[in-house]
């Protein structure tokens, strides 16, 4: 069983879909049903094991979309955001998968991993400071939905990126701004992620403990982007000792 050391980690920054949140499966399905009406006639069908863990999560909607499309040999204009929500344009593709994920959760709800709530909580109770980070513009509608906003000091989202130009992952800029938000170096800061783009960002961000969080049959690529420990469930982490009260 992975043990962290809070005499070492002084802060934990969470990815939100598939680590906090079960969320994963539904943007996957709000992708799969997009790209499937635009793809028809096209191309073969999106497939959520080959194409949306390789080329779409955890990355922002804009990029989720040039990236998997240019894994196609597809080419789209840019558009804007005042496009109509399915048109043939990079903001038209992501306006469509928005709505209809935010339809989901309105209509049934977002629900939170148990086992990670009680990391979180014992987290907080050992002093550890605690951030989330989501790609998503729509990462504060679902930690309210789910019931758990109280769970974190700092949240960086991508309502957070854009007003600040913030690249997305791989490029680890979300991860560094939620550490410079708890006032924790990223050396003394753990990573939880699901997605490859996301493990990638936390070992080129240099932190101290990138935990790699394996729901989807992933675990040797995730070891290869850069996760130094490989947990199904987060079930599986145990602590040790607590993070000391720094005086300034």
């Amino acid at each position: 069983m992975p043990v962290i050391d809070l005499t070492r980690i002084r802060a934990a920054v969470f990815d939100t879909d598939g680590v906090v949140t079960d969320t994963a499966r539904v943007h996957a399905a709000a992708w799969k049903h997009v790209f499937d009406g635009f793809l028809h006639g096209r191309s073969a069908p999106f497939d959520i094991q080959a194409d949306y863990l390789r080329f779409v999560d955890g990355r922002g909607r804009l990029d989720g979309v040039r990236t998997f499309l240019s894994s196609r040999g597809i080419t789209l204009p840019e558009g804007g955001p005042q496009d109509e929500p399915g048109a043939p344009t990079v903001h038209g593709l992501s306006l469509a998968k928005d709505a209809l994920f935010l339809r989901q959760v309105r209509r049934h709800g977002v629900a939170a991993f148990p086992s990670s709530v009680d990391l979180l909580a014992e987290l907080r109770r050992r002093g550890c400071g605690i951030a989330l980070v989501s790609a998503s513009r729509n990462c504060r509608t679902m930690i309210m939905s789910a019931g758990i906003v109280h769970l974190f000091d700092v949240v960086v989202d991508g309502v957070d990126a854009a007003s600040l130009g913030l690249p997305g992952k791989p490029d680890p800029a979300l991860f560094l701004r939620a550490a410079t938000l708890l006032d924790v170096p990223a050396a003394r800061t753990a990573i939880f992620e699901d997605a490859l783009p996301g493990v990638e960002a936390g070992r080129r961000g240099g932190f101290g403990l990138v935990v790699g969080v394996d729901r989807t049959g992933q675990e040797a690529a995730l070891r290869q982007r850069g996760a130094d420990v490989v947990v199904r469930d987060l079930s599986e982490i145990s602590l040790s000792g607590r993070v000391a009260v720094v005086h300034r």
